[in-house]
C-alpha cells in the first residue's frame, strides 16, 4: 500500500476565547486553506492547548447557545468540563472522556467547567470537534453519548510501547465506543519514546492529526511538535508514527459528505434556505429551552 504523504504542517495560530472558560487555536477552518469542504466531515476544530485556570468560585464557560445540523465531539485530556443541554443529557466531562452530542434538528447547551475543579484551578486541556451530516440526518432527533475513559476500546502495542484508544471507527479489530453516521475514525494515540505505530485509512478519506503531547515524525519524513496539526494528502493509505519522545495524538480520518455546505454561526445546513429556516427555529423556541 502507497503512503498518505503528510501536505502540510501547521503551527497553532494566536488563541481567542470562546465564552470566558475556553482558550483555543482554530486549525479547521483556519486562515490557510482548510476550509469546511477541505477536512469534511470535520468542520471545525478548536484546540484548547495546555492552560492553567487559577482557582475561581464563578466557573467559566459559555452560557447557553443552539446548534443544529451536526455533532460536536468533546475530548478531555485536563480539567473538567460540565455540561447540560435542551433534550436533557448532560454530565462532567473528566479527564480522558469523551462527549458526543448530536445537535441535528437543534439543542441548546451550556458549558462550563465543573465546579469542584474550578474551585481548585489547574492545567486545562481540551479539543472540540464539529462534525458534518447528511443531509438526510440534519433533521434527526439530538441526542448525547457520554463516553468515560474506561468504555473506550483500547489496543496495546507491542514490547509496551503504549496504546491506542479507539473512540470511534476500528483498529486492528478493536471497534470505536461511539456511533457515527458516516464512517469516521477517532484514534487517541499514546506513544512510549521511540514507539512506532502504522494506520490504514482509506485514499478518499480527509485525514489529519493533532500532536497533543510530545513530538513526533510522520512517515520518517516530517517532524510534528507538540500543538501542531499535520494534513494529510488525498492519496495513498498509509501513515506511519514514530514518538521522538513519550508522545499523544488525536487523529481523525473520515470519508467526505460530498454535499453543498451552507454555515453560519453555530447552524450548518445545505441550502440558504435551511439557514433561515433554521434561525426561524430556534427564534420560535423549536429548539427548547434551557436556562
Amino acid at each position: 500500500m502507497a503512503t498518505k504523504n503528510v501536505e502540510l504542517v501547521m503551527a497553532p495560530r494566536e488563541p481567542h476565547y470562546v465564552g470566558n472558560g475556553f482558550r483555543v487555536h482554530n486549525f479547521i477552518p483556519s486562515g490557510y486553506h482548510l476550509d469546511m469542504q477541505r477536512m469534511n466531515p470535520f468542520i471545525m476544530l478548536d484546540y484548547n492547548s495546555k492552560f492553567y485556570f487559577p482557582p475561581t468560585h464563578e466557573p467559566r464557560g459559555v452560557e447557553a447557545h443552539p446548534h443544529k445540523g451536526f455533532e460536536t465531539v468533546t475530548i478531555a485530556y485536563k480539567g473538567k468540563v460540565a455540561h447540560t443541554d435542551s433534550s436533557g443529557g448532560g454530565g462532567v466531562i473528566a479527564e480522558g472522556d469523551v462527549q458526543w452530542m448530536t445537535a441535528a434538528s437543534g439543542i441548546l447547551h451550556k458549558e462550563f467547567h465543573e465546579e469542584n475543579w474550578s474551585r481548585q484551578g489547574g492545567d486545562f486541556q481540551m479539543v472540540q470537534l464539529w462534525v458534518n451530516l447528511p443531509a438526510k440526518d440534519k433533521k434527526a432527533n439530538p441526542k448525547y453519548q457520554s463516553i468515560q475513559n474506561k468504555q473506550i476500546n483500547r489496543y496495546h502495542l507491542n514490547d509496551n510501547g503504549g496504546e491506542i484508544e479507539v473512540i470511534a471507527g476500528e483498529y486492528q479489530g478493536i471497534k470505536g465506543a461511539a456511533s457515527t453516521f458516516t464512517p469516521i475514525s477517532l484514534l487517541n494515540v499514546k506513544l512510549e519514546s521511540g514507539a512506532t505505530a502504522d494506520f490504514h485509512f482509506p485514499e478518499k478519506n480527509n485525514t489529519a492529526l493533532l500532536v497533543i503531547e510530545g513530538s513526533i515524525i510522520i512517515n520518517d519524513k516530517e517532524e510534528a511538535p507538540a500543538d501542531h496539526f499535520a494534513l494529510f494528502e488525498n492519496k495513498g493509505e498509509v501513515v506511519s508514527i514514530k514518538a521522538k519522545e513519550k508522545s499523544v495524538v488525536l487523529i481523525l480520518s473520515g470519508e467526505p459528505i460530498n454535499e453543498s455546505i451552507a454555515a453560519h454561526g453555530p447552524f450548518v445546513m445545505n441550502t440558504r434556505a435551511e439557514l433561515v429556516e433554521a434561525f426561524d427555529d430556534y427564534n420560535k423556541g423549536k429548539f427548547g429551552y434551557l436556562e
